[in-house]
């Protein structure tokens, strides 16, 4: 075969492969995405900081956002359209679960259309009350909690909860018995006890410190807890889950991400579940915690309504990788009760699965993780691509569904 024919097999089969990401380049057209509406997003945030009479500095302010969160539906419907049986709805699920919403968060919102995937995120609905499934403890973390605020899973890691505060309420949250409650915010004396316990387990190398969100602690309060995981010579590696960088980016500050450069090697998981929520000011965020020698990841919850769409999710992250996070865990929604009308079918976690491998680059392909019921950890969940098995051979099937013979030992 001549090189001549050679670049016209090459060519052909540059059209192949152009053609098979048509229909994906046509649908992210349609995809609202932060960076595109960034200058809707000024526009709300004038009119929200009117509404709250903030200037520059107080909207720039992580506490004052934290302090101002709206948990008013009479406030909320100056920002966005509600109507009054949404009104009377919202009231009645906040008897039940408490809702709160960063002001910031809120010009990410549609102000015109109910089905906008942040209202979907943040605002409580009347589906909370209508379908009792699910419990409250879905992960029994009650049963995996042998000191202290600590959730061990696992046979060298566990979870300290630190706080029960949040940016802003997720609908969806697998701790909303906690959330909001303020009889469970979490005192020096539990956490004190979760730190001896895990300096008193010398299998225990990596910790999470979540909640909540622990960026809710100020700088000091979180340092007091960096710092006693770092003096325990077995724990090697310390992980941060928070949302912040999504509802609040603005706790991202110079000072914060000096003070855990000093507790090196520093995880941080962050959790955005649309496009719409990477904008400028997330983007800011995530460069500061980047630029402190911070690995990031994104744990996405797959929701119904909001992002159990193949192409959302390469969209999404696609966007996560330009802002230098890298897209971690697709989480399967848990049995959690009030959160039934998220639900999605294992099926559609598989064939988003089945649109990232072989059509976005490796580092946008995440994990798809379903959490084993009564705390028995994560197990992935992944597309058949082994079809059989010989002497000497197997069967392997391609991202394309070419069935492929290949040589074995």
């Amino acid at each position: 075969m001549d090189i001549k024919d050679k670049k016209q097999i090459s060519l052909l089969r540059a059209q192949e492969l152009k053609k098979s990401i048509k229909d994906y380049l046509e649908a992210k057209g349609n995809i609202p995405k932060g960076f595109e509406i960034s200058s809707k997003i000024a526009e709300r945030r004038e009119k929200v900081k009117k509404i709250l009479s903030a200037s520059d500095d107080e909207w720039n302010d992580w506490k004052w956002q934290m302090s101002n969160r709206i948990s008013n539906v009479d406030l909320l419907s100056r920002i966005i359209e509600i109507d009054d049986a949404q009104k009377k709805q919202i009231e009645e699920v906040g008897k039940s679960y408490a809702w709160a919403i960063s002001p910031y968060y809120t010009t990410l919102m549609d102000e015109h259309d109910p089905l906008c995937p942040i209202r979907l995120i943040a605002i409580p609905s009347i589906e909370e009350l209508e379908n009792e499934s699910g419990t409250m403890d879905p992960m029994s973390e009650e049963f995996t909690n042998p000191a202290g605020t600590v959730t061990r899973r696992y046979p060298d890691r566990l979870i300290i909860n630190v706080t029960n505060e949040c940016g802003s309420y997720c609908r969806f949250c697998q701790r909303r018995r906690h959330i909001g409650c303020s009889c469970e915010t979490y005192d020096n004396k539990k956490i004190k006890e979760s730190i001896d316990y895990i300096r008193e387990n010398h299998e225990i190398r990596d910790v999470l410190v979540t909640g909540g969100d622990p960026l809710t602690l100020d700088d000091d309060e979180l340092e007091k807890i960096l710092s006693s995981l770092r003096a325990i010579p077995h724990v090697e590696i310390i992980r941060i889950g928070t949302r912040l960088p999504v509802t609040v980016p603005m706790r991202i500050t110079k000072g914060l991400c000096n003070m855990l450069k000093k507790y090196h090697p520093i995880y941080i998981n962050t959790h955005f579940n649309h496009p719409i929520e990477i904008c400028e000011d997330s983007k800011k965020a995530a460069e500061m915690l980047a630029d402190a020698g911070i690995p990031l990841g994104n744990q996405m919850v797959l929701l119904n309504g909001i992002n159990n769409d193949k192409n959302i999710v390469k969209c999404l992250n696609q966007e996560l990788l330009k802002i230098r996070i890298k897209p971690y865990y697709i989480f399967h929604p848990k049995s959690i009760k009030g959160t039934a009308h998220f639900k999605c079918s294992i099926d559609e976690g598989i064939e988003i699965m089945e649109h990232l491998r072989g059509y976005t680059s490796g580092l946008a392909i995440p994990y798809y993780i379903v959490n084993a019921p009564g705390g028995f950890g994560k197990v992935p969940i992944l597309p058949q691509y082994l079809v059989s098995r010989g002497k000497r051979y197997f069967l392997i099937r391609t991202w394309e569904g070419r069935i492929i013979k290949c040589d074995d030992l």
